[in-house]
């Protein structure tokens, strides 16, 4: 083990990948900090830049953009009342709020010291369960991740969409689109419409850049909101003050970054879920609830701890079980197989040093947040001065030539325009995008499983609740699926008897 970590060390500290650590953590500031970009857009737009580099410091770029970005959507929250990003929603008029008081400084400080908190307790909660969870992957078969892949599919539904009808179409679009090509059992053809093309599926690089970014020029192409007033406020030392946040809500932190990390493993819920979950839960257990939404801190610091702190959460399920966390570990995987890190729980037998590497990686990018974060709110206003009308036209750019530069094909252009479009359409009909970017992930797998199960069962449905694994995952499931119903009797019982 030690002579693992001695390489991570080595690996992580050469002055190549602390230079992308660096230049990524500026991006993700950046990406952050406009509002209409995201952290998730950060990643997709990394891609095409990690083609070219070693396994490592492409893992790198993307951890690093990830967990700044995540912070610095608090930052137009906080001047603007624009979130950055969907996680930064949640406490956005609690943090403008403190700015109208002239707490501003006090609003961000408490966004960044709570976010790399909660970040590094995320982290180490994913360095001591991960490898703890993989051994206990290795004695999965084929019918426990089917079930597994099931529930994860089934949580995107409930957890990730306020319409679960609307988040089940979603999701059956995605398997849709995972069925396309001849990745399947059979080797078929299968919705190709005499495309060669199309014979290996949907590139995912093209598909997450079209969804993610630009579905977003689209929607300002169609808006054209140039309005940015920023509030005025000033901002000295943020730091100041955040020791006695700390002193004065210690259950908010620790509960926010437990929280946080719980929400951000489940497949399909992500840091925006985990940020409001956190908020309504500090909202409910505080001693003075009064003052939420009139400026009051307590909100942030818990918020701010479990948005980060979802962050690595969802990397135990990416890493274990292939399956992603949230939307960013969905783009994650495909540049883990890109690079032969497989994920699953044979990754950390096969590749060690590149999985400490990783967690090392985690460490370093939350600790580098205090300086970098503090700079940017430094910089905020310059950065949010930057007309829309500029920014955007140069992400389409990026766009367009990170999908040309992933098979050098034409066609992955247009499947990056097409998808841009789809996922526009959806979101302004209320329908989410992670169900369908989960079920573009998981569908392949889900399939392959089923029909795996199947040929060594002989065609038995009760072989998938014969192993005590696969039994529990799958009544759990299915409970799952039910409780919906159960809940609609209940509701409709009441109502009877009145």
């Amino acid at each position: 083990m030690l002579a693992n970590l001695y390489a991570a060390l080595a690996m992580v500290f050469d002055p190549y990948v602390l230079a992308v650590i660096l230049g990524s953590s500026i991006f993700g500031l950046f990406m952050g900090a406009v509002p209409g970009l995201s952290a998730t857009m950060a990643v997709a737009l990394l891609v095409p830049v990690t083609f070219f580099m070693p396994p490592v410091p492409a893992i790198a770029a993307m951890v690093s953009a990830t967990a700044m970005a995540i912070f610095s959507g608090d930052i137009p929250g906080c001047l603007l009342r624009i979130p950055g990003t969907p996680s930064s929603a949640a406490y956005t008029d609690e943090a403008y709020a403190m700015t109208m008081k002239g707490q501003g400084e006090i609003a961000l400080g408490a966004s960044l010291v709570f976010s790399v908190i909660g970040g590094l307790f995320g982290t180490f909660v994913l360095i001591f369960s991960a490898p703890a969870l993989a051994e206990l992957a290795l004695k999965f078969s084929s019918f426990e991740y089917f079930w597994l892949v099931l529930l994860g599919l089934t949580c995107a539904i409930f957890i990730a969409s306020d319409n679960p009808l609307k988040g089940f179409v979603s999701l059956f679009l995605g398997m849709f689109i995972a069925s396309i090509g001849m990745g399947n059992p059979a080797g078929a053809p299968r919705f190709t419409f005499d495309q060669p093309d199309l014979l290996g599926g949907v590139s995912l690089v093209p598909l997450m850049v079209g969804m993610f970014a630009m579905s977003e020029v689209l929607r300002f192409a169609v808006s054209r909101d140039f309005t940015m007033k920023v509030a005025e406020s000033r901002v000295g030392n943020v730091f100041k003050g955040m020791w006695g946040l700390m002193v004065k809500y210690p259950k908010s932190v620790l509960r926010g970054s437990v929280l946080g990390t719980l929400v951000g493993a489940l497949p399909g819920a992500g840091a925006d879920i985990a940020a409001w979950m956190s908020y309504a839960m500090s909202k409910k257990m505080s001693k003075e609830p009064e003052k939420f939404g009139t400026g009051h801190p307590e909100g942030i610091v818990e918020s701010g701890a479990a948005n980060n702190s979802a962050l690595a959460g969802a990397w135990i399920p990416a890493l274990v079980f292939g399956i992603p966390g949230d939307s960013i570990t969905a783009i994650v995987i495909g540049v883990l197989y890109m690079k032969n890190l497989n994920p699953g729980p044979m990754i950390f037998v096969d590749n060690p040093v590149s999985m400490y590497a990783i967690f090392l990686v985690f460490i370093l990018a939350n600790l580098l947040m205090l300086p970098l974060g503090f700079w940017c709110i430094k910089m905020a206003k310059r950065i949010l001065s930057i007309p829309r009308g500029i920014l955007m036209p140069l992400i389409l750019l990026f766009c367009v030539v990170g999908s040309y530069a992933t098979n050098n094909s034409v066609t992955d252009v247009g499947i990056m325009l097409v998808f841009g479009l789809l996922a526009y359409v959806m979101e302004e009909n209320g329908f989410p995008v992670a169900p369908a970017v989960l079920g573009v992930v998981l569908g392949g797998m889900l399939e392959e499983h089923f029909v795996t199960s199947m040929i060594k069962s002989d065609g038995q449905f009760l072989a998938f609740f014969e192993r005590p694994i696969a039994g529990t995952l799958g009544v759990i499931t299915l409970l799952l699926w039910l409780l919906p119903l159960v809940l609609k009797l209940v509701r409709r019982k009441p109502l009877a008897l009145a």
